[in-house]
């Protein structure tokens, strides 16, 4: 799933996941794909080649909440707000300056003159007035979490719900466009800088028919505009995507920044950690992102560029309380103390690799370092199923879902921390039945219905506030984790509208307090991502929120 950053994020160095299909008996993949000629490239090879660990899961923005999605949708598409560089702080960018009202409840923006999306058609005011109302309607199978992800977990609803807390859009002028909210929300500043709130052509959702979306919440379908006519204002223009081997942006001619060196991004897809090692040892790809803890050694002593991330993520297992079982606090409880979180981070995940005891890394406002944890304990564990009425003959048998074939930052290699989860689990009594999913199935399958159990996830943080993490999280009703616990959403609620920090750290420590004893699932730790690059990057754009736009790269040869 996606990022989350908010006001005092940590300056990272993040860099960019780079992967890509390792073909045998080829020295190079690159030879086929030279990149555009243009002065920007001069005499160096301007295609960068990108090693991706899955497909985008939709090229429309607003129906998608995936990081591979994200990275494709930053070459193409802006937004108001970006991110200051190396940070997660808010900056302009399609809005060169906002004014936000003394009741927290409009925010005035100043738009770039000049912009044009891919298609031709002129950025303005009623472009950004169209985007908003656009996901403010969405109706039916497209408010699915599936779906519409973002907009649902921030404006908490939509304009047939009822609940939704966006106020409207009103363009004064091309170049002046006010928001409004019904209610206060510190982190809507920082909240538009995530790639669900870009700002897409008009004409291009209208003429592909964006919203025309179907399927189930389990099982969506994209309409045609999200598989082959994303049309943003970025450096990058969507040229092609085949599914399951790559997507392909090119330069846009007309972007109204600087172009850079890099005239062509290809996108490989490989989802096997080893095989993107291979890639980028053949010289196939460029670098990648989620580098193997194993392979760490080998790289940097064969020379290959390492960076780590900042840990600004958070990897746990989900309990869906839809499910009877789950729904008993003693039977999560057990759960939980059934989990090493110490052996699974030495075993298990990269070095550097921190244990995690909330749904927050530590540099996120309100973390409380006096949370109520449930430490590791078999003993207690059994005698907790037992109470919950489970025992040697009548064990506690429970679905355990996790995705195969994909690295995401806070979860670089599923299936091992399946493997050892699953034996821990395993030692206290319980009957663990693995059912495992590619990665589009797998998000659609746990956001999109109520038939799964405990299961794998996580989420790297997209902005600087806490609301990014616990708020999206549990500041609802949701598939993911099937309860209605009105006295937590309401606390979210509040916090979410405070306005200074002060406040905020108050609020969401209790907040964090409130989740520990609810216990909705196990904060399991927080990874630290690696990437590597070859000796040809000479700089990479590398943000904690991976806001990293390609145009930006510095290339030699």
């Amino acid at each position: 799933m996606l990022s989350t950053l908010r006001r005092r994020l940590l300056v990272g160095g993040a860099a960019v996941a780079i992967g890509a299909l390792a073909l045998s008996g080829c020295s190079s993949q690159r030879d086929d794909n030279d990149g555009g000629s243009g002065d920007a490239g001069g005499d160096v090879d301007s295609t960068f080649v990108f090693g991706a660990s899955g497909d985008p899961s939709s090229l429309d923005p607003a129906f998608a909440s995936d990081g591979e999605s994200f990275r494709v949708s930053r070459q193409i598409f802006e937004g108001l707000v970006g991110v200051q560089p190396g940070t997660a702080d808010p900056a302009p960018l399609l809005a060169e300056s906002w004014e936000q009202s003394d009741d927290g409840l409009s925010y005035t923006f100043q738009l770039k003159e000049g912009v044009t999306f891919h298609d031709g058609s002129e950025f303005n005011a009623e472009a950004v007035c169209f985007n908003f109302d656009r996901q403010n309607n969405f109706t039916g199978i497209a408010q699915s979490e599936s779906l519409s992800y973002y907009w649902g977990k921030l404006m908490r609803g939509y304009a047939d719900t009822g609940t939704s807390i966006y106020g409207g859009c009103e363009a004064a002028s091309p170049t002046e466009v006010t928001i409004s909210l019904t209610e206060p929300f510190a982190g809507f500043i920082p909240a538009l800088s995530l790639p669900a709130f870009a700002i897409q052509s008009p004409t291009a959702l209208q003429e592909y028919g964006a919203d025309d979306v179907g399927g189930t919440s389990e099982a969506p379908t994209l309409s045609e505009y999200a598989q082959a006519h994303p049309t943003g204002t970025g450096p990058f223009a969507f040229e092609s995507s085949e599914p399951g081997a790559q997507t392909t942006v090119a330069a846009y001619d007309g972007y109204w920044g600087e172009q850079g060196q890099v005239q062509q991004v290809i996108f490989r897809v490989i989802g096997d950690t080893t095989a993107r090692r291979q890639a980028l040892e053949s010289g196939s790809i460029d670098g990648y992102d989620l580098v193997a803890p194993a392979d760490l050694g080998a790289l940097e002593g064969a020379g290959y560029t390492l960076i780590n991330r900042d840990p600004f993520n958070i990897l746990y297992l989900g309990m869906n309380q839809a499910n009877p079982a789950l729904a008993d606090i003693r039977v999560r409880q057990a759960i939980a103390q059934a989990i090493d979180k110490e052996q699974l981070v030495t075993q298990v995940l990269p070095e550097g690799t921190t244990v995690a005891s909330q749904f927050m890394p530590d540099s996120v406002i309100g973390f409380n370092s006096g949370v109520t944890t449930y430490d590791f304990d078999q003993d207690a564990a059994r005698a907790l199923l037992a109470e919950a009425g489970f025992s040697e003959s009548n064990p506690l048998t429970i679905t355990f879902n996790y995705p195969v074939n994909i690295s995401r930052p806070y979860m670089p290699n599923p299936e091992q921390i399946f493997t050892n989860l699953q034996s821990q689990l395993q030692a206290v009594g319980i009957v663990v039945n693995p059912v495992s999913n590619e990665w589009g199935e797998y998000l659609d399958l746990i956001q999109g219905g109520a038939d799964h159990g405990i299961h794998l996830l996580g989420w790297t943080g997209d902005y600087n506030d806490p609301d990014n993490f616990v708020g999206t999280f549990f500041g609802g009703t949701s598939n993911e984790w099937g309860f209605d616990n009105g006295e937590l959403f309401s606390a979210l609620t509040s916090a979410r509208g405070l306005a200074t920090e002060t406040e905020q750290d108050s609020a969401y420590q209790a907040v964090n307090e409130q989740i520990a004893t609810f216990l909705p699932g196990v904060p399991l730790a927080n990874p630290v991502p690696t990437l590597a690059f070859a000796s040809r990057v000479k700089s990479y754009p590398a943000s904690p929120v991976q806001d990293e736009v390609y145009n930006q790269i510095e290339l030699t040869e």
